[in-house]
């Protein structure tokens, strides 16, 4: 026989859930990944909890890519709980953060539970949380295993690791709480609203983001005893874990205390109305990679839109869940495939998006809600390395993503980096006003690549809008392969930025540019100090040069870490070849008279 909560025995029980309830609904949002063969009875067990509680409840399990079942079982429950189960799928697993992000929007309840699908802690322990929420005047109550009143057996390894936690946390963060990682929490809707539109982190910090953010925005946080009993998600801690905690958690304390971010990040207000969004690719044929972003599209959250698909010629049409027009362009170039797309589109917003990559769930959602802002007149976001990809693909991947590579720029390959504006940005994951597209009159097309670099030059100084960067506007983007595709597509990026340096200096000639081709000159004439006979000062200066590119070799073969140590070299291999041979194209680029692109009449996007 279960024993009441400290809590229940000292009369709280459901009648007092219910006087602070009143007539507001409760939204109880229950991520769940691979639990096909338990959700069912799971939330079954909640219902009859909560049913005996007599107050007005919704369940909605975010089910976050499961494989397993775990989308059928829900489908199953909500049919026969329709008027209290209302599950979200996931297509794809993004973190429970997201998850719950998520959930969160498609719930109505003035007070929000956050419970772990798995229900180590039992719903019947509900009580004890509006007890401390009527008791302390707060907003927020949080499920501790530290709380004097808690029942939990929990092993050894697993205690010492939370009490260290617990310590970090109250040093970096200030948190008034003892535990942030308890998969039980109570919020009033406002808080957990304000405190989600500005996180970052999806996945292992998610809990302490959470909290810091509603915490410095006011919100006043209790805790609540829990009862625990041991279980799998106990077992071992394993170093790859606890190598993202301890990162996410570092980087939660970085933009908290040093750049203060949570405190000045931008919310834009609420749309009026939800705008119609025309989806723009351009692609050359039908191919595998095409259909992966259209099916990716028919799983959009935000569904007023249509697509635009411009290939070269006639591919046909699938019968989709929005508005689709193929268009026929002939061999051109993306930017005037593009802009043939910005004269059909019917949209107040045209979105651009390479038939190479593939958006995540809430790209539009993430994205439309910028533009109730009249500032802003584009809105962009990470285009990440697709899970799948293959093995020297995700290595070309990780080169773009290593901070010696992309620099200042490593925000278009990885996502959870900070919101800001951006002056240029690439047209694989860019959203942008209609009205100012054709204002400008769209591309320009005698370039190719470093037409959105044009692009975004005339929104920024030309219109005088803002470009947003957005983490959470994601899209996955297939990387071409190391060693040959990826220095092919790396080298016009370098040509044309060299020389859209003297061109376009405006949003080109930028110091970071500059940087692989001084490591070339550098490598060049060190290694020229090894032509001259040896005297004292030859050999300081092949001294020096042997110190410099061991130091150099050092920091980039560490920072190219992988635990696959193949991926390892790999990477670091590819790192030193694309700071090699971007410098060398960024000179010609440099010295050029012209680009190629602008006499050559046909250079296709493809290869």
């Amino acid at each position: 026989m279960e024993t009441a909560s400290a809590t229940e025995a000292g009369g709280f029980g459901w009648q007092g859930v219910r006087e602070v309830l009143g007539e507001n609904l409760l939204s109880v949002i229950l991520p769940v990944y691979n639990l096909g063969s338990t959700v069912e009875g799971n939330l079954d067990a909640v219902a009859d909890c909560f049913d005996a509680g007599g107050f007005r409840y919704e369940l909605v399990p975010v089910d976050d890519g499961s494989g397993d079942g775990t989308a059928d079982a829900l489908r199953r429950i909500a049919a026969r709980r329709p008027d209290i189960v209302r599950p979200v799928l996931l297509a794809k697993n993004a973190g429970k953060g997201n998850a719950l992000k998520v959930g969160f929007h498609a719930s109505r309840g003035e007070y929000v539970l956050l419970l772990d699908g798995d229900l180590d802690i039992a719903p019947r322990q509900l009580p004890g949380f509006f007890a401390s929420m009527r008791r302390h005047k707060s907003d927020i109550v949080v499920g501790s295993k530290r709380h004097p009143e808690s029942v939990v057996q929990y092993p050894w390894h697993r205690r010492l690791a939370s009490i260290v936690y617990f310590g970090m946390v109250r040093l970096l963060i200030g948190l008034p709480v003892t535990d942030t990682q308890t998969g039980m929490k109570l919020f009033r809707r406002r808080f957990l609203g304000e405190a989600l539109d500005r996180m970052l982190v999806k996945t292992y910090a998610f809990d302490l983001e959470l909290l810091a953010i509603a915490y410095g925005r006011g919100a006043a946080i209790s805790e609540a005893p829990v009862e625990i009993k041991f279980g799998s998600k106990f077992g071992a801690l394993h170093p790859r874990t606890v190598h993202d905690m301890m990162k996410d958690t570092l980087a939660v304390f970085y933009r908290l205390r040093l750049l203060h971010y949570y405190a000045k990040v931008e919310v834009p207000p609420p749309l009026e109305k939800l705008p119609l969004v025309s989806v723009v690719i351009a692609c050359p044929a039908s191919s595998w990679m095409l259909e992966e972003c259209l099916h990716a599209l028919d799983g959009q959250t935000y569904r007023n839109f249509e697509v635009i698909v411009l290939p070269d010629g006639d591919i046909g049409s699938s019968k989709r869940s929005f508005r689709l027009s193929v268009v026929p362009t002939g061999k051109i170039r993306p930017a005037e495939k593009r802009n043939i797309g910005i004269k059909a589109a019917k949209g107040d917003i045209v979105a651009f998006i390479d038939d190479d990559a593939y958006p995540e769930a809430r790209w539009l959602e993430n994205a439309v809600k910028y533009f109730s802002e009249p500032s802003i007149g584009g809105v962009g976001g990470p285009g990440i390395t697709p899970p799948g990809d293959g093995f020297m693909a995700q290595a070309g991947g990780r080169v773009y993503a290593n901070p010696f590579v992309s620099g200042n720029y490593r925000y278009r390959y990885v996502g959870g980096r900070v919101r800001l504006d951006v002056d240029d940005y690439p047209s694989c994951n860019l959203l942008v006003r209609t009205e100012i597209l054709r204002k400008i009159g769209g591309y320009r097309t005698d370039f190719w690549p470093g037409e959105d670099t044009l692009l975004c030059e005339a929104i920024v100084l030309g219109e005088h809008k803002r470009i947003v960067y957005d983490p959470w506007v994601v899209v996955c983007h297939h990387r071409r392969r190391l060693f040959g595709p990826h220095l092919r597509q790396l080298g016009r990026y370098g040509f044309h930025r060299g020389y859209f340096v003297k061109r376009f200096p405006a949003t080109s000639c930028r110091a970071s540019y500059f940087v692989p081709t001084l490591f070339v000159f550098g490598v060049v004439g060190g290694a020229a100090a090894f032509l001259f006979p040896a005297n004292p000062a030859v050999m300081a200066v092949r001294r020096a040069y042997a110190g410099v590119m061991g130091f150099y070799a050092a920091v980039t073969f560490i920072s190219a870490f992988s635990r696959n140590p193949f991926m390892w070299i790999a990477t670091w291999l590819g790192v030193v070849a694309s700071h090699l041979w971007y410098g060398v194209k960024f000179v010609q680029g440099l010295c050029a008279t012209r680009a190629p692109c602008e006499y050559i009449g046909r250079d296709h996007a493809s290869g």
